[in-house]
């Protein structure tokens, strides 16, 4: 892109290099500093206070040329601080600081790589569950009039993933066009922070498998996952409408939560029968993820909860307050 500021700081530097020859020449023919750097500035803005008849002709030649450029370059910079004015680029910029001294105060964010269809969904997903994100694309275009924070720059560039504050985010979706982008972009994302959770996006099914070996926690596939959808609104629509209201669409009072034991959880190493969470709660355990990933469904009463378990609990939003609170670390 074309720097909008390029015109104003070359103008500004032979504005300033024309002052100082100016005032290096009046101080050759003998006049003071002051004196020098005021006949340079009275000559170049054309205001012309002094009088002639007291100029030698050597100075006058001098004025003259000081004048020809002097007065060349003070409008040349003048035309390009009036552009960068009425073009916006001066609104544009405190925008973007603006926008830069958010992004620097954000911590367990999620970066947006790509602002295509998919991760306008994915955006629109998380700020509809309050999860701050940054947009990042290369293309201007497609983030103009952006409602959320973004860095225009390519992804690609360890950069550019910095200066959207990967070190303090939770997640990085890779959502570019390729899966080429979206594999590179989750090496370098996972080089640069191996704890952060990496989500990508694929497009062949071959891709997949070279996502997760290069790093992602989780690779989705938006064609396959469409027709899997399709698939079950023609043999089981009731349950895939309910499941998207209570996900989704957020007409039901029901939600669907999960919850992870920490080890100095109270409720670690105890029974849902000892603990009576669905009477002390209202909310109601659906499975148990335990630490190696195994689901455990509809759990019996005796089962064991341990640290590292995901409880994944199905309530209304006051029932899902009480139900983290119970897991909450004592």
């Amino acid at each position: 892109m074309r720097d909008p500021f390029r015109r104003v700081r070359v103008g500004l530097a032979l504005l300033a290099l024309v002052i100082v020859i100016g005032t290096a020449g009046f101080l050759g023919f003998g006049l003071s500093f002051l004196d020098s750097l005021y006949q340079t500035i009275d000559t170049i803005s054309t205001v012309g206070a002094n009088s002639t008849s007291s100029l030698s002709a050597g100075e006058k030649v001098f004025t003259i040329f000081l004048i020809l450029f002097g007065v060349g370059t003070a409008l040349y910079t003048f035309s390009a601080v009036l552009e960068v004015l009425i073009e916006g680029h001066m609104r544009e910029l405190v925008r973007r600081r603006k926008m830069d001294r958010e992004i620097s105060q954000m911590s367990d964010h999620v970066i947006i790589c790509g602002w295509g269809r998919v991760g306008r969904e994915v955006a629109r997903f998380l700020a509809k569950a309050g999860k701050p994100v940054v947009v990042v694309d290369r293309n201007a275009e497609r983030l103009a009039d952006l409602p959320y924070p973004y860095v225009l720059g390519d992804v690609t560039e360890d950069a550019t993933l910095i200066e959207a504050g990967i070190d303090r985010a939770s997640t990085l979706v890779a959502a570019l066009d390729t899966d080429a982008d979206n594999l590179f972009v989750t090496v370098a994302s996972r080089s640069m922070c191996p704890d952060l959770q990496v989500v990508a996006r694929a497009r062949n099914e071959s891709s997949e498998v070279k996502l997760r070996r290069a790093g992602a926690d989780r690779v989705v596939n938006p064609q396959k996952l469409g027709g899997d959808r399709m698939a079950a609104f023609v043999t089981q629509p009731h349950v895939v409408d309910f499941v998207d209201v209570v996900m989704h669409d957020g007409t039901l009072e029901f939600r669907l939560e999960e919850f992870e034991i920490p080890k100095s959880s109270g409720i670690a190493g105890e029974t849902l029968q000892s603990l009576q969470l669905r009477s002390q709660t209202g909310a109601l355990i659906l499975a148990i993820r335990r630490e190696s990933g195994f689901f455990e469904t509809n759990p019996p009463p005796e089962v064991v909860m341990n640290p590292g378990d995901v409880l994944i609990g199905v309530g209304t939003a006051n029932q899902l307050e009480a139900l983290a609170e119970f897991v909450a670390p004592t």
